[in-house]
């Protein structure tokens, strides 16, 4: 089972508060999850070449072409914060 330290390193990678009954819940997610991951190391893989796309005869991928860009002023009118004519974001990184 993942341990309470474990689940509080995540949340605070990701910027998370959370309380005592979410730990406690994302705690028996987690477990279950890294669980049937764990299953997934008694599959037979000798022989089989990695799959890098489920359908390589059809990748569809579309030209790049410029196109109309939207109006900055309309964008932002719903930002919570703009500066200089951007979005404001709050610092992701310390």
């Amino acid at each position: 089972m993942i341990s309470k330290e474990e689940i509080l390193q995540l949340a605070g990678m990701c910027k998370l508060k959370l309380s005592d009954e979410e730990i406690e819940i994302f705690g028996a997610m987690f477990s279950n999850v890294l669980e049937q991951v764990k299953g997934l190391d008694m599959v037979n893989t000798e022989g089989i070449k990695p799959l890098y796309f489920l359908n390589s005869a059809n990748k569809s991928l579309r030209e790049d072409v410029a196109g109309d860009s939207l109006d900055r002023e309309e964008v932002l009118k719903n930002a919570p914060e703009e500066e200089y004519g951007y979005f404001k974001l709050k610092k992701v990184m310390d």
